[in-house]
């Protein structure tokens, strides 16, 4: 650090005089620093927003993409079976019975004992239970078969592990409580039994025999009849003409479940209400960023200035330049360009043109809008908006009288508004990265450069900050050489 002894001879407040003289290249210097924070806060915004448009444009896929027609289906008795509808289900009532749930191979072994009569523990080995000789298990499931090797010193813990780790689709325990292992089958089906071979004298001794009182259940596919015709599956899960069939338990011998498929107009409505609602709170939320008051005159603060206000002005102050940032931005009038236009396109179906307002889908104008809010949609009918709530349910009216035609328009809109958004975001450029609709490589190299001006320029104010104190240290100098000749000459005229 550099010790500077000034104004001894002139008397002058040299710091002072030099922090005035270089107060203007300082100024310079806070203009980089307030540049590059108002760019650090444009990167901060673009980041969120960038995030929030990429999630909406993402989540298009349900409706472009989607089924054609949602179906719904009811069960006459959920605690038997649970039915999924697909987009292929035939509207009409059915019947089911389920006949047999899918079980999996299962081994419960007989209770293990030691010659001791204690209680048989997971670190005991096989030669407490009676085994003493050396041989192999091997162990056959799903998955194909493997040889575990076993002795007197093979303690039980180690032997479930080698279960577990044979890869054969089987997963073993011990249980302490109930002094028995345990052998179960990863899968269900009938081709998930479990054989235990080899060694006789170890199965045995590990009661897994069924002369030791094991008990081995056999793998069993489930069985269900739907409108008389049998299906059978390795799990409880069948797939029939659109139908997804849970079979949870079985029915009686003479029960027969009903099965009723019908349109889930609600579904639809609730899925398209969604749609717009999540627009209308992206496009509103850009809006307001774009059409956001001036902040001319505000600029980021520095150290000094802050300390000058309250912590509440500070936050007002920058929330005012922060809510400013994309005023009249072009990227972001892009976007929403883009956004809009796909919004009020037109979709071909059976021969007709079709656009949202033919479903009571549409906006309330520029002088009844309120502000932000020009390109919010609204749905006619809707009992949640208080600006449509009163208007004829046009939406609903549509898709009970032809659903198919509702989902081809709201799925050709999504479609355009997808392929416009994804225009705007796909693509890697040297100045952005892909799936950003703005620059964020230019800023970030931006601020990389005021970073390094910032730097360059302070050490430049340093430089002539320097310069000024020598000239002072020898304006000192000088002065004292002055002062010592007045003495002397002062001395001689006595």
């Amino acid at each position: 650090m550099t010790i500077r002894i000034t104004g001894m001879n002139s008397g002058l407040d040299t710091d002072s005089i030099i922090t005035e003289l270089v107060s203007a290249y300082r100024a310079k210097g806070d203009k980089y620093v307030k540049e590059q924070t108002k760019l650090s806060w444009t990167q901060d915004l673009w980041k969120s927003l960038n995030t929030k448009i990429f999630n909406f444009y993402k989540s298009l896929d349900k409706l472009r993409l989607g089924t054609s027609v949602k179906k719904k289906t009811t069960v006459s008795d959920p605690t038997k079976a649970t039915i999924t509808a697909g987009s292929g289900a035939v509207s009409g009532t059915q019947t089911l019975k389920v006949k047999e749930l899918a079980t999996g191979g299962y081994v419960t072994g007989g209770e293990l004992k030691k010659s001791s009569g204690e209680k048989v523990t997971s670190n005991d080995t096989l030669s407490s239970l009676g085994y003493s000789g050396s041989g192999k298990i091997t162990i056959k499931g799903q998955e194909g078969s493997k040889d575990i090797n076993v002795s007197g010193t093979t303690s039980i813990s180690d032997l479930v592990k080698q279960i577990n780790d044979s890869g054969v689709g089987v997963k073993a325990s011990f249980d302490a409580d109930n002094q028995r292992i345990f052998i179960s089958s990863l899968k269900t089906g009938e081709e998930t039994d479990i054989e235990l071979s080899g060694d006789q004298g170890a199965i045995d001794a590990l009661g897994l025999s069924a002369s030791t009182g094991a008990v081995i259940r056999e793998g069993k596919n489930a069985e269900i009849e739907l409108n008389g015709a049998t299906y059978t599956s390795s799990n409880n899960t069948f797939k029939v003409n659109g139908l997804t069939i849970q079979a949870l338990a079985k029915t009686a011998d003479n029960e027969e479940l009903s099965i009723t498929t019908d349109t889930d107009t609600q579904g639809m409505y609730d899925d398209i209400k969604d749609f717009i609602s999540s627009y209308n709170e992206l496009i509103n939320e850009l809006s307001s960023y774009y059409n956001a008051d001036s902040a001319k005159g505000y600029e980021p603060l520095t150290s000094d200035e802050k300390d000058a206000m309250s912590e509440s002005d500070i936050a007002e102050w920058e929330k005012k330049i922060k809510g400013s940032l994309l005023r009249r931005d072009s990227t972001l009038s892009s976007i929403m360009s883009a956004m809009t236009t796909a919004m009020s396109s037109t979709v071909t179906v059976n021969g007709k043109n079709f656009g949202l307002a033919n479903l009571g889908i549409k906006t309330l104008g520029y002088f009844a809008s309120s502000k932000n809010e020009k390109n919010a949609f609204h749905i006619d009918g809707d009992e949640d908006d208080s600006y449509s709530s009163e208007n004829e349910d046009k939406l609903m009216a549509m898709l009970n009288s032809d659903p198919e035609a509702v989902s081809e328009i709201i799925k050709g809109i999504a479609s355009k508004l997808y392929s416009n958004m994804d225009e705007k975001l796909k693509g890697s450029t040297t100045l952005k990265s892909a799936y950003t609709v703005y620059n964020d490589k230019e800023m970030a190299k931006s601020y990389s450069d005021y970073t390094t001006k910032i730097k360059e320029w302070n050490e430049k104010v340093e430089k002539i900050e320097e310069s000024y104190y020598k000239k002072f240290s020898a304006m000192e100098v000088a002065l004292g050489k002055l002062q010592s000749q007045m003495s002397a000459f002062t001395s001689m005229l006595g």
